[in-house]
């Protein structure tokens, strides 16, 4: 599965090789959005700056993103406002307004289209409306002139909608592309294939951080986290969170059939997300949905094959060009951590917990780290991180992590219970069962089959095969490896050990 963004516009690799000691003013961890955004404005400073990134540039999250840019976020807003106050609130939708800002005028200052779109949130039936009232009541509180509408351009009645003008859409590996040029010619260097697997603090050091990597150890000033996960478990957001992974596909449509030209989203489940991407002259329909907690769903090619049967059936002839998935982090109180580290020193900074929504957020987040850094302040980003822990997001958080503790005891003794069969797992499938009193996991890939510890490294959890992208996927924490045990995502920061 490659993204049509990754597909039709990869970023540029990079050569730099990392060299062990090396000295720089601030280390960042992964060269997505929020990444690069960070070392580019860090850079403009002055600063000494390298991006230490696991994979490639953009592999996870910016390169498998559906790329909308908009402030009508689903019912992120109304889920917020139940969460927190008024204040909390209409400070998340500044830092999106001041990232979307951001983020548009830098396209335009380098050229790369963007097209302005409306975005719309829409019930299916009756039961959905509540959710787009709350959701209307929530986005004109916070200042958004979004607006009611039975009208929409879907192929398909709705039972309402709500609507904010306006708003964007892009290519996203091409604004990538655009922050790796900006930050090499301004010093900067990238290191791809290369992992950060823990740091050590020490203020009475010169370079009070040093970075530990897979490559060797680098010392710095600052060292920001942006990996999507932070993948050190300091402050325990790891149990803050909750993985959700959701699947996307580009249709070639045939001439005769209007595609929808705003950006919609259903707030039903399952979840449909629309949208147009122009490439090379060409109008594709991209059509998203179908999300799930990473690792807890029994039939992730189903879930594919669904979005392909209702997109098909919506718009008979449409031909599938690319499909892919993402991955990204919901935060308990549905609001992004960012800023310092707990017990970093002072030195360490984090960005996650967008909830889908990181064309903004993730641009924001940079924004506000690098200010902090440079000894700025924005009163939106104060507001956010200082922000109490609430009765309804502490209970959020609480009944997550009793799911998590029963899943893990539930898949340990279905593990135990269990035997690996003799017979290989046929092509594209996986299975998990017990060799000498412990979780081991079997798979076909492309003809291979390969025997891995099914226990993730990060904490203990017993993975399962995901039959869509052949990868073996953490119930957990939403840590994910390839069918050999190599470390795809995540807050786990080692690969699987093999089982021969």
């Amino acid at each position: 599965m490659r993204s049509l963004w990754l597909d039709t516009h990869p970023v540029r690799s990079s050569a730099d090789v990392l060299t062990p000691g090396a000295r720089y003013d601030t280390v960042v961890a992964g060269a997505g959005l929020t990444g690069l955004t960070t070392a580019v404005l860090l850079a403009r400073a002055g600063h000494q700056v390298a991006v230490v990134e696991a994979r490639s540039v953009g592999a996870v999250a910016t390169g498998n993103t559906t790329a909308k840019v908009s402030l009508l976020q689903g019912t992120n807003l109304s889920n917020i406002r139940s969460h927190h106050s008024d204040e909390v609130l209409q400070a998340y939708v500044e830092a999106n307004r001041e990232g979307q800002a951001w983020l548009l005028r830098h396209l335009e200052d380098n050229g790369i289209s963007y097209q302005r779109r409306t975005s719309l949130i829409y019930a299916n039936g009756k039961q959905g409306i509540s959710s787009l009232e709350k959701e209307l009541d929530a986005a004109q509180a916070a200042g958004l002139n979004a607006v009611w509408t039975e009208t929409t351009e879907l192929p398909h009645p709705v039972a309402g909608a709500v609507a904010l003008a306006d708003q964007a859409q892009f290519h996203p590996t091409e604004l990538l592309d655009a922050l790796l040029v900006e930050l090499r010619e301004r010093g900067g260097t990238v290191f791809e294939g290369v992992r950060v697997t823990g740091a050590q603090t020490d203020d009475d050091s010169d370079f009070p951080v040093r970075v530990q990597t897979t490559s060797g150890d680098l010392l710095a000033d600052q060292l920001v986290l942006a990996t999507g996960a932070p993948v050190l478990d300091r402050g325990g957001y790891f149990a803050k969170l909750k993985g959700h992974r959701s699947y996307a596909m580009a249709f070639r449509v045939p001439q005769d059939q209007d595609i929808p030209m705003g950006m919609y989203l259903s707030v039903d489940s399952p979840s449909r997300s629309t949208r147009t991407a122009d490439i090379n002259g060409e109008q594709l329909l991209l059509v998203g949905g179908n999300g799930h907690v990473v690792g807890r769903t029994s039939d992730h090619q189903g879930a594919v094959d669904d979005l392909r049967t209702w997109t098909t059936a919506h718009f008979p002839g449409a031909e599938l060009t690319h499909s892919w998935s993402a991955q990204d982090y919901r935060p308990a109180d549905y609001v992004p951590f960012f800023g310092k580290l707990p017990r970093g020193g002072g030195h360490i900074y984090l960005a996650t917990g967008y909830n889908k929504w990181g064309m903004t957020n993730g641009v924001a987040a940079a924004l506000a780290i690098s200010s902090e850094i440079l000894g700025g302040h924005m009163p939106w980003a104060q507001v956010l991180t200082e922000r109490s822990a609430t009765v309804s997001g502490v209970l959020t958080g609480v009944k997550d992590n009793l799911t998590i503790g029963a899943r893990m005891a539930g898949d340990w003794a279905s593990a135990e219970l269990h035997s690996l069969p003799d017979e290989a797992p046929e092509e594209g499938q996986g299975v998990v069962g017990r060799v000498h009193g412990k979780p081991v996991g079997v798979s076909t890939v492309d003809g291979t089959t390969r025997k891995v510890s099914a226990i993730c490294p990060h904490m203990g959890g017993v993975l399962n095969w995901n039959d869509a992208e052949c990868s073996w996927d953490c119930p957990l924490h939403a840590s994910r490896f390839a069918a050999d045990g190599t470390l795809l995502e995540g807050p786990a920061v080692s690969n699987l050990e093999t089982a021969e």
